[in-house]
């Protein structure tokens, strides 16, 4: 007959946080992943002065009590950021003593909590040109029903606020397109100085508008890579129709495309290509946040322009789809720099 195995050898084969509680409200062991956690010698203590959050308290409680199992939320602190498990606690057969159990879902919560923050944010962007239609419809039925000159000018407002809310949706489309493409390789081959031509071509008559010189500096021969055209198309769209919005009138934007046999970053052969503008630059503590979801450093000048704030969050999809990635710097006064980093093969 096999003999049972030590409560203290069960827990430490245990992949997650646990603990034994016996009948009498002691740790009866833990295994090393909950110490940890705790941060306490715990073996031998009451549990309360262990556990502490009245939740978890409350469930250990009711299953000593009453032998039920129950669920709690933990919520901690490590490494400078919130972490947040559900505590299990169930009843070990008739023995009195009580299995709690930790499993991080962490991931769980900032997955819910970026949904909710997506919700207002979207909600938001939305509210301000609504808000600004029907205070001018109320406008149009009633004081101005016979003003001619001021229904020119309303209904030219509204033309842009609706183009405003046609963009935004436009983008919230597009975003869903690339993550739900994220995870999917793409299968073609691309010239990406047929791309970049194309990109600069479909954008001079907006730089000739805004007083900007497009400077291009790319290879006189193809430079072909796995990619998705359209996509491409589009971070190169962006990214270049940022750099002539914010980098100034009467100032150039430089497009290098450059080939290397090794980039760090990729930790293979690769391509770069590097947007550069003139402009008054970001503030630094702006820069690690820009491919966010409607983040925007300056917010006011950005809806001016007609941004949604989700541009630079779909170009972080695509690259990434693509394998690649994007680095941002700029200096106030100097300008910046947009370098995209995409792999050969």
């Amino acid at each position: 007959m096999t003999l049972p195995l030590p409560v203290s050898d069960v827990l430490a084969a245990v992949p997650l946080p646990a603990l034994a509680i016996a009948q009498g409200e002691q740790i009866l062991s833990i295994n090393a992943t909950a110490q940890k956690l705790l941060g306490l010698p715990a073996q031998g203590r009451h549990f309360i002065t262990v556990l502490r959050q009245p939740a978890v308290v409350e469930v250990v409680e009711r299953c000593l009590a009453q032998g039920t199992q129950g669920t709690a939320e933990y919520l901690t602190r490590e490494d400078g950021h919130d972490v947040t498990y559900t505590v299990t606690v169930t009843a070990v057969g008739d023995s009195g003593t009580v299995l709690v159990t930790f499993q991080d879902i962490s991931h769980v919560a900032a997955a819910s909590q970026m949904r909710r923050d997506f919700v207002a944010n979207v909600s938001h962007e939305l509210r301000t040109p609504l808000t600004a239609l029907m205070g001018f419809i109320e406008t149009l039925r009633g004081p101005a029903r016979d003003d001619a000159t001021a229904r020119e000018r309303f209904l030219e407002t509204m033309t842009k606020e609706t183009e405003r809310m046609n963009r935004l949706v436009g983008d919230l489309l597009s975003l869903s397109r690339v993550e739900a493409d994220e995870r999917v390789r793409p299968s073609g081959q691309v010239d990406l100085v047929a791309i970049m031509s194309t990109t600069m071509r479909n954008l001079n008559p907006l730089a000739v508008e805004a007083g900007v010189t497009l400077v291009p500096q790319l290879p006189d021969h193809p430079v072909q890579i796995g990619g998705d055209s359209d996509q491409l198309m589009q971070v190169f769209t962006n990214l270049i129709e940022n750099a002539i919005k914010y980098g100034g009138a009467d100032k150039p934007v430089t497009i290098t495309l450059t080939e290397h046999d090794e980039i760090p970053a990729l930790r293979a052969a690769g391509i770069q290509v590097s947007v550069r503008d003139e402009g008054p630059g970001i503030e630094p503590q702006h820069l690690p946040r820009l491919t966010e979801r409607f983040y925007r450093a300056d917010s006011h000048r950005s809806r001016a322009l007609g941004g949604t704030g989700l541009g630079l969050a779909i170009v972080k999809h695509i690259l990434n789809r693509h394998r690649g990635r994007i680095k941002i710097a700029s200096e106030l006064g100097q300008g910046s720099v947009f370098t995209v980093l995409l792999p050969i093969k």
